[in-house]
């Protein structure tokens, strides 16, 4: 059987896994961001939409015979 990951990966996932489930309890809560901070992800979001439903040029140059 082919082992996937090693003894310190897997210790490293629980280590990650316990500090995310505890941190949050012992660090006191953030004051919400900038409203245009929160427009970053939205607009890398509308990015990422528009180059992949817009046609590239290669697509329309060649020329695929079925």
């Amino acid at each position: 059987m082919v082992r996937f990951f090693s003894a310190v990966s897997i210790l490293i996932l629980v280590a990650v896994t316990a500090l995310m489930v505890v941190l949050p309890l012992m660090l006191p809560p953030l004051p919400p961001p900038p409203l245009v901070l929160l427009f970053f992800p939205v607009g890398i979001m509308a990015v990422l939409m528009l180059l992949a439903f817009v046609l590239s040029e290669a697509s329309m140059t060649t020329k695929v015979i079925l």
